[in-house]
């Protein structure tokens, strides 16, 4: 019998013997690893339950009025234009979009290659990024949405994961998650969610690594409420929201092949 900290990955002869921390790889966030997106924005920053949250409406074909969207950006938060143009394409599908800054004012600087990203993260737990983040989810709840899907990039995805555990919200996806513990973190859901969830990997990943995604693919394998992972070729972290290279066919074609598929999984459960 296998503890919860041993797992057997089916796919190959790899064993993992115990659970995995995906940390917060300071050279996959390297302002040389990616490139900030062409675009202006076409949302808005409101106080929402009193954070600065980044809000993108639909125009013309919407959703209902009580579905919403929430986008949980990666570590750069939204003075990184590719997460709010992405936001807006959630927009575009019908969602209303919300962008919480549950980074508290503190992004870490896409421009610095220098930052040092161990240091930030100590001061950007659950203790200091939940509160925000629940007071956004709280006020859309009073103002009379009754379903939230929950997308998160990278940093963004350690907490679609947490809201999923606690089935805070509706919907669940994650893309390149990272800040998780696997399996230990989805043994959490198949215990206690009844939270639809989708993943979104990276083959060249390092952090959340394609053994991983199948070590994952293992333990929610029956789960009931819906779980599929995308797993995509020749990119790596960062993928959906930060392309390496904005002028190559296949990270462009990857970023929106996710973005097609998340709003093809709200469609579908939110």
């Amino acid at each position: 019998m296998l503890s919860k900290l041993s797992f057997l990955v089916l796919a190959g002869c790899h064993i993992l013997t115990q659970a995995v921390v995906i940390p917060i790889e300071p050279h996959l966030h390297s302002p040389s690893s990616f490139q900030i997106l062409d675009g202006t924005p076409a949302g808005t920053i409101q106080k929402i339950g009193g954070v600065d949250t980044y809000v993108t409406l639909p125009q013309g074909n919407a959703k209902s009025k009580d579905l919403a969207v929430v986008y949980l950006t990666d570590i750069f938060g939204l003075a990184l234009v590719n997460n709010r143009l992405l936001a807006d394409q959630f927009a575009e599908a019908g969602y209303a979009v919300f962008a919480p800054d549950y980074l508290n004012g503190d992004p870490v600087p896409a421009d610095d290659p220098n930052f040092n990203i161990t240091a930030w993260s100590v001061n950007h737990g659950a203790a200091q990024t939940l509160p925000p983040l629940r007071a956004v989810l709280g006020a859309l709840r009073g103002s009379g949405v009754k379903r939230i899907g929950a997308t998160g990039y990278c940093f963004g995805g350690r907490y679609s994961t947490t809201l999923s555990q606690t089935n805070e919200i509706e919907v669940g996806i994650m893309a390149h998650p990272s800040s998780l513990i696997v399996p230990d973190d989805f043994n959490i859901i198949v215990a206690n969610s009844s939270v639809p969830i989708e993943i979104h990997s990276a083959d060249l990943d390092t952090g959340f690594t394609p053994q991983l995604g199948q070590v994952t693919d293992r333990v929610m394998a029956d789960y009931k409420p819906g779980y599929q992972r995308f797993a995509y070729a020749g990119v790596g972290h960062g993928f959906a929201v930060r392309p390496a290279n904005a002028s190559d066919p296949v990270q462009i074609k990857a970023m929106q092949l996710a973005r097609d598929r998340s709003i093809a999984f709200f469609n579908e459960h939110l």
